[in-house]
């Protein structure tokens, strides 16, 4: 049976697995689900239909799963997914979808946020992101796997930000960022690869050397867009990673920062 501190409110209605832990003061909503081994801190408040995966980690006066805050919002059932390893600090806010779009905030698996972050309504978040503090994400936005989004980011809405792509803290993200590239300032503006993350994820160098020309192509070569994706197509039938940032080039979005 899942322990409930007794000052808990748990609806009827909330699914929790035998291990779930839920500590003082915290409110679950009806039509949520929670996996084994997941704990939810004191003071925590989750959303009507809320999916929470397993051994997630969600900490002290954190709001998972509210309603957005977007005007169209009309008390539609709408809902928010999380998957499994994740953790969720205090003061982190992830709100529900909207029905203008897919109707579900979707996070990933073992993906970190920090104090006082902010997933808005209708987010897509891959796995293993990390989400420093303060780092805010507007509505509609895509995060790709692994991607790092320093302290005090802010990435507007509709916005992409593509697989192993970092983000300098203070940063304001109002166009795409493809994958694999660091980006810095007001706007956001590319300053290289993330090198080093890469090599810390095991990528060899070869395909590092791969990645490093594809970047070249787009932002030093001085090429029209057109041209830039051309040869980074071309360097994508030997390269998986120029591939996933040709693949991120040809999707639509609001037009990557140049």
């Amino acid at each position: 049976m899942a322990s409930i501190h007794p000052t808990a409110i748990v609806s009827a209605g909330a699914n929790l697995a035998p291990d779930v832990a839920v500590g003082a003061f915290s409110l679950i909503g009806s039509e949520v689900e929670i996996g084994a081994g997941t704990t939810v801190a004191s003071h925590v408040v989750i959303g009507v239909r809320t999916r929470i995966g397993r051994r997630n980690r969600i900490f002290q006066f954190a709001s998972v799963g509210e309603i957005p805050q977007d005007r169209k919002y009309g008390g539609e059932p709408t809902s928010t997914s999380i998957g499994d390893d994740n953790v969720i600090r205090e003061f982190a806010t992830i709100h529900a979808g909207t029905a203008q779009d897919r109707g579900t905030t979707t996070i990933g698996d073992r993906n970190l946020f920090l104090a006082y972050t902010h997933v808005a309504h209708d987010c897509l978040i891959g796995d293993d992101t990390t989400f420093s503090n303060n780092a805010q994400l507007a509505g509609h936005v895509v995060i790709g796997d692994y991607a790092v989004l320093g302290g005090f980011v802010g990435v507007h809405q509709f916005c992409r930000v593509g697989p192993h792509a970092m983000i300098a803290a203070g940063s304001i993200v109002l166009q795409d960022v493809p994958p694999f590239v660091m980006a810095a300032g007001y706007p956001a503006r590319p300053r290289g690869i993330n090198s080093e993350g890469l090599r810390r994820r095991g990528f060899a160098a070869a395909e590092i050397a791969a990645i490093r020309r594809a970047y070249k192509a787009l932002y030093r070569a001085k090429l029209p867009l057109e041209e830039a994706r051309d040869a980074i197509v071309a360097e994508a039938s030997s390269s998986p990673g120029a591939k996933l940032m040709s693949d991120f080039l040809d999707a639509k979005g609001r037009g990557i920062i140049r």
